[in-house]
């Protein structure tokens, strides 16, 4: 027989204590063998003791630290793309071409400029400082042109003026360059060395102080000098890099060189070949491309050419005699470009990814199967049986004349008569009453004549007659809407029961079911939706985390070519525009809803309507789309914003592609002189086609006759079937009240409501309608350029910038 044998858990009596000290060895003995529970638990939760934490901390400490400066070693180094640098100044006195004069330091490096000599655009070279830069710039008022740099810059060096810092076009530009995303960025000042040397201190302090408001804890570089252009380089070269989310995730390239090779069968569409650096992740030569601002594309093959720019060129031995050293070199670097042209990996058709970005409905698809003819006769007989009624009739009636017949007689309305006489009076009253107010209007006003001045007609040929009032228009609008939200007049034309057939009633807005799959347009059947988008989006971030994909890595020079690209795009580039393009990730270039948080921008005031046109800067795209406005609230229905308001966050539903979060939000709005305005910014919240957005609809009656907890109800209806269509319907009251419909009066929409207390004379008496609605399909990818913010437009638009 097997003896007991006791567990862990068994308990454990204090021993008593016989005098003499127990060291940890003797307790150990008397255990015998014997662990306690809590050592148990920390094996089972595999704890670590102190001295292996701290081992620990220190090794995740090493690693960071090893990271970084791998980091650091590869941005600007050999292995690593070049250290592009955008350059911006935030003021119109900056002299751009002496500051980017002062940074090709030749005594530095080697500087090589772009292939049509514009010294804005250079590449510097420092063996010395193991370290290569790329620099670029861009002027402020080019909105389009900074934003899109500013996606693929590792560092943005701002140039202040020393007197003001930045006007108000600079200042306009921070504020779109802080909703998007800055990454590591420097301050410099040029000119403060022209200043008096008294003016000299003042002015630093000055600035420092203006500057601390948008740029705390940043320290201010001088650029006047070519030594202080080498401190400034060095500070760029070891300034810790600031990461964006939506870039590191993705494989991007700016464009060094471009080449179009057209089809044969259309001219304006061809293979386009880009040059540039791999940045971010390995590119795949399977992937989709999307150039900035023209949409998505497939890739053919990468090739792998030599690199234009190398940090440390394959060195020569010396031989004795010079000549033949040049021409050993010569001769090396025919070979290197003959040789270094390779094609690295080429499109595979079973595993490249479509371009499909709709789903193509099938108009059959969820229709019901054709009856046969067994169903419409069962369905014929059915109909027949029903319909038959039982009805007493005289002896030797036929059934001819049973069918006139009726079963009781008509009633005639008797308090109908009474209130129908009492709604015309109030009627002919009202009109007498406008009648009277009209004819005294005339009598108060006289018409003047009053002379124009020369001024008067200049400033009138520049504005628009048709935009003032269309804005006039909306601006009464939006005072209504404020003042009284969501209140719409019933139409006396047309039955309230159609007008708003679409509409239901809810018990509560918050708890109240509904379908989320009920009814949806047509538009939704050319949309794609995730089961789970939050796991397919980890899992998604974690391939790309941790998955080794093939392609061409980070800081490789390669080409890529790109099919069936419009001429446009080359055309842009030799005018000047950037060209940049992101890798998309897995279903990225599929149709879905987006919601994006928003916030109204300060510095805009005019009224924004729901559905109307807006530009769209989301992550890396940027396209054209008509947004609803909804309650940014964690219920699952949300109620509908008829404008952009500039006290809370909202929501904008868009239809567009999918795009997997974090990703900034930029909402343009483009004017009828073709600027683009700031009119709100935000985040990427998620890519959900069930999110509800409601429209509410609110109806209002006024109380004609109160009794204790009765009143009769005008106004809200016009006819009878109306209010008997609305019964089951609960109202409500701006000062509290519930109640509900009891019976129609009359056949002018008089109704009788009770309520739950003694309503007041200046009450009013109000229905919810609630309504879902969806966006519209407007999305275009094609966002013109932007005509150049001036001074004097910003100024009338935006808070003025620079140190007060």
């Amino acid at each position: 027989m097997a003896a007991h044998r006791p567990g862990p858990l068994k308990q454990q009596n204090k021993a008593h204590k016989g005098g003499r000290h127990r060291g940890r060895g003797s307790a150990q003995r008397d255990g015998k063998g014997r662990l306690a529970l809590k050592t148990l638990s920390k094996k089972v939760r595999k704890e670590l003791s102190r001295v292996d934490q701290r081992h620990r901390a220190s090794q995740l400490r090493k690693q960071k630290k090893e990271a970084v400066l791998a980091e650091k070693r590869q941005l600007g180094g050999k292995d690593g793309p070049p250290h592009q640098v955008l350059v911006v100044p935030l003021h119109s006195r900056i002299s751009l071409p002496e500051a980017m004069q002062l940074l090709q330091d030749r005594d530095t490096g080697t500087v090589h400029l772009n292939e049509l000599g514009n010294t804005q655009n250079f590449m510097l070279l420092c063996p010395r400082l193991k370290h290569r830069w790329f620099f670029t710039s861009a002027r402020p008022g080019d909105l389009h042109v900074v934003l899109d740099m500013a996606k693929v810059a590792d560092t943005i060096l701002f140039l202040l003026d020393p007197l003001e810092g930045w006007d108000s076009t600079g200042d306009y530009c921070l504020s779109c360059l802080f909703a998007q995303g800055l990454p590591t960025y420097t301050l410099a000042v040029q000119g403060i060395s022209g200043l008096p040397l008294k003016k000299q201190i003042d002015a630093r302090k000055k600035l420092s102080k203006a500057v601390e408001k948008r740029f705390p804890h940043d320290k201010l570089l001088l650029l006047d000098t070519q030594q202080e252009a080498g401190m400034l380089l060095r500070q760029l070269a070891n300034q810790k890099q600031q990461h964006l989310a939506f870039r590191d995730r993705r494989a991007y390239l700016f464009a060094h060189a471009v080449d179009f090779v057209p089809s044969e069968e259309n001219n304006l569409v061809g293979t386009l070949k880009i040059s540039g650096y791999v940045r971010g992740q390995t590119l795949n030569v399977n992937r989709l491309l999307h150039i900035v601002g023209y949409g998505d594309f497939q890739m053919k093959q990468i090739d792998a050419p030599g690199d234009p720019f190398p940090l440390n060129p394959r060195g020569i031995k010396p031989q004795k005699d010079p000549d033949m050293a040049m021409e050993i070199c010569a001769t090396d670097a025919v070979d290197d470009m003959e040789e270094g042209l390779k094609v690295l990996m080429k499109a595979d058709p079973g595993r490249q990814e479509s371009l499909q970005a709709e789903v193509i409905p099938d108009p059959m698809e969820g229709e019901q199967t054709w009856p046969t003819e067994e169903e419409l006769s069962e369905a014929k007989d059915f109909l027949k049986e029903s319909s038959k009624v039982v009805k007493k009739v005289p002896k030797g009636t036929s059934s001819y004349q049973a069918e006139w017949i009726l079963d009781g007689g008509s009633q005639s309305g008797g308090e109908g008569d009474e209130y129908e006489y009492d709604d015309m009076e109030h009627e002919d009253f009202m009109e007498e009453e406008s009648q009277d107010e009209s004819s005294e209007e005339e009598e108060e006003y006289e018409t003047m004549t009053i002379g124009e001045s020369v001024h008067d007609d200049l400033y009138d040929k520049k504005v628009d007659e048709e935009a003032e009032a269309k804005m006039l228009e909306k601006y009464k609008q939006e005072r209504l809407e404020e003042m009284f939200p969501d209140e719409v007049d019933t139409p006396r034309d047309v039955a309230a029961r159609i007008r708003f057939q679409k509409y239901r009633g809810l018990k509560s807005f918050r708890t109240s079911p509904w379908d989320p799959k009920e009814n949806l347009p047509q538009d939704y059947a050319r949309i794609f939706q995730f089961q789970n988008f939050t796991n397919t989006r980890k899992s998604i971030f974690k391939e790309v985390e941790e998955k080794e994909v093939e392609g061409a890595e980070v800081g490789w020079y390669v080409t890529l070519h790109v099919s069936e690209v419009p001429v446009s795009v080359v055309e842009c580039f030799r005018q000047g525009t950037p060209l940049i393009a992101f890798s998309l990730l897995p279903h990225e270039q599929k149709m879905s809803v987006l919601n994006m948080v928003v916030r109204r921008d300060p510095g805009n005031t005019e009224p924004v309507k729901a559905k109307e046109e807006l530009i769209f800067h989301c992550g890396f795209r940027r396209f054209r789309a008509s947004p609803l406005f909804s309650q940014h609230t964690a219920a699952d229905k949300h109620k509908l914003q008829r404008f952009l308001t500039a006290d809370m966050a909202l929501v904008a539903t868009v239809y567009a592609p999918i795009t997997f979060p974090p990703a900034s939000v930029l909402l343009f709005k483009q004017k009828s002189n073709g600027m683009h305005s700031l009119i709100a910014t935000g985040h990427l919240m998620s890519v959900d086609p069930d999110r509800m957005v409601i429209k509410r609809v609110v109806l209002s009656g006024h109380p004609f006759k109160i009794f204790t907890k009765m009143a009769v109800v005008r106004y809200m209806f016009f006819n009878r079937e109306d209010v008997l269509w609305f019964k089951p319907v609960e109202l409500r009251t701006k000062w509290g009240r519930r109640g509900h419909i009891k019976e129609p009066l009359g056949t002018h929409g008089h109704m009788k409501c009770s309520f739950d207390g003694k309503l007041k004379s200046q009450d009013t008496v109000l229905m919810n309608l609630y309504k879902r609605v969806f966006p519209k399909w407007t999305y275009d990818p094609y966002v013109p350029e932007p005509v150049p913010w001036l001074k004097s437009e910003i100024s009338s638009t935006v808070p003025q910038g620079g140190m007060e």
